[in-house]
């Protein structure tokens, strides 16, 4: 009787103890398909790869980073904020909401994507490789690189200004603007600029271009 009144005691204690809730992060073990509203404000990392998401609610707010790998989602919410990176890699998404905050990289590479918001803000890098990109908004900026390696973009905006290195290879572009920006290396590998002008050619016709 003593032994199983103490043991009986421990339990309880046991059961009173706190219980340690962690950020909300969601793995590949958690597959819905649609988040509730009440999972808009997500701590850490949401990742949702490989999962049959089909919708996520308005004004979702991820602290890390929103994880949609090769999902079948195909478009996102209005007010979607990611404080870290947004990772779209092989989904059919076609369009981005216009008020899309991302502070980290952007992952649109094989993807459906064919235009950007006029107010899209990245915070780090974009990457648009093998995407049906036609064209980009004027005045965008990328504080990190930009790729846009085997796209069918044949001209690239006014007023463009990236941070580090902007990457063309494999594209039809034929000309750049002279008031592009790149503090890092431009990238033109199998293009009609590689083969028609010597690199001095090149950098006279984007002096902006400083590469490292």
């Amino acid at each position: 009787m003593g032994s199983e009144t103490i043991y009986n005691l421990f339990k309880f204690i046991e059961d009173k103890k706190p219980q340690y809730k962690p950020p909300f992060k969601v793995k590949l073990i958690y597959n819905p398909n649609s988040l509730t509203k009440e999972e808009l404000n997500v701590e850490g990392d949401l990742d949702l790869s490989n999962a049959p998401i089909q919708s996520l609610p308005d004004n979702l707010k991820v602290k890390g980073s929103l994880y949609l790998y090769s999902t079948p989602i195909q478009s996102l919410p209005n007010g979607l904020t990611v404080r870290r990176n947004l990772n779209l890699y092989n989904t059919s998404i076609q369009l981005l909401p216009n008020d899309l905050t991302v502070k980290g990289d952007l992952n649109l590479s094989n993807t459906l994507i064919q235009s950007l918001p006029n107010d899209l803000e990245v915070g780090r890098s974009l990457y648009l490789s093998n995407t049906p990109i036609q064209s980009l908004p004027n005045g965008l900026e990328v504080k990190g690189s930009l790729y846009l390696d085997s796209t069918p973009i044949q001209s690239l905006p006014n007023d463009l200004e990236v941070g580090r290195s902007l990457y063309l290879s494999n594209t039809p572009i034929q000309s750049l603007p002279n008031d592009l920006k790149v503090r890092g290396n431009l990238w033109l590998r199998d293009t009609p600029l590689s083969e028609k002008y010597t690199e001095e050619e090149i950098k006279a016709m984007a002096p902006g271009v400083k590469g490292k």
